[in-house]
């Protein structure tokens, strides 16, 4: 076999999975979402970010258990003269990514209009991760970490503090939303096949010959369930961003 066909059976490997998950990443304007969502896709800070205008797509394919699971990312602007454009995206979504900037407490005061909207139109099963950005910034802080997880508490989503700036817990909302839908998947609640679900097979999911009706996901079952934890940064990183979106 030449290295050409050797090179394309490994692209093809790579582009299979066994899931499609479609998430939105919402909020207001200039708490970092576009920065967060390059951090997790690309693993590195983007300079010099601008307000996102209408929506932007991307993607990534991680691995949860025995599972590959694609990640199909929706970046919406949070200014209000989008809305109208940007809440059409939230349809069938699985998953939401819910930012707010733990430096401006507005960000925070308004999520309820957000995680409102996307309840409203997005899947009835939708996973929403609660996400305080720019933690790098601690002594500009304007909201608590214990408000914001009491928020996240009394309204049923998960909580996590990022920062976008030094990489900082970045990948937990998303993996921590994949992981939350798996599960559903597997107990029966969430089913792919149905429309609206937010979740798609994959072909690497068709083509697996399996007797068993029940999905296997490896640990994923079997791990006890965690409180929402606060991941301290070691180092904290000074921000020359003061007054950019990130």
């Amino acid at each position: 076999m030449s290295s050409e066909d050797n090179e394309g059976d490994a692209t093809e490997l790579l582009e299979t999975y066994d899931f499609l998950l479609k998430f939105i990443v919402i909020g207001e304007a200039g708490t970092g979402k576009s920065c967060l969502l390059h951090h997790f896709t690309h693993n590195r800070f983007k300079d010099h970010s601008q307000h996102t205008i209408g929506v932007e797509f991307s993607s990534r394919t991680i691995k949860l258990g025995e599972k590959r699971i694609k990640l199909q990312l929706w970046d919406t602007a949070g200014q209000e003269r989008f809305r109208s454009v940007t809440r059409s995206y939230y349809r069938g979504a699985a998953g939401a990514i819910l930012v707010y900037d733990i430096t401006n407490r507005s960000s925070f005061t308004n999520l309820f209009r957000w995680l409102e909207d996307a309840r409203a139109l997005a899947s009835p099963h939708l996973v929403t991760v609660l996400v305080g950005n720019k933690s790098d910034r601690e002594e500009d802080r304007e909201v608590e970490w214990s408000e914001a997880s009491q928020w996240a508490s009394q309204n049923g989503v998960h909580f996590v503090e990022t920062s976008s700036l030094s990489g900082d817990n970045v990948e937990s909302p998303f993996l921590l939303a994949a992981r939350a839908i798996l599960l559903s998947i597997e107990s029966g609640v969430l089913d792919p096949e149905k429309a609206g679900s937010g979740v798609s097979y994959g072909d690497r999911a068709l083509r697996r010959v399996n007797s068993s009706s029940r999905l296997s996901f490896g640990s994923l079952s079997g791990r006890k369930k965690r409180n929402p934890i606060r991941l301290k940064i070691k180092d904290l990183v000074p921000s020359p961003l003061q007054g950019r979106c990130c």
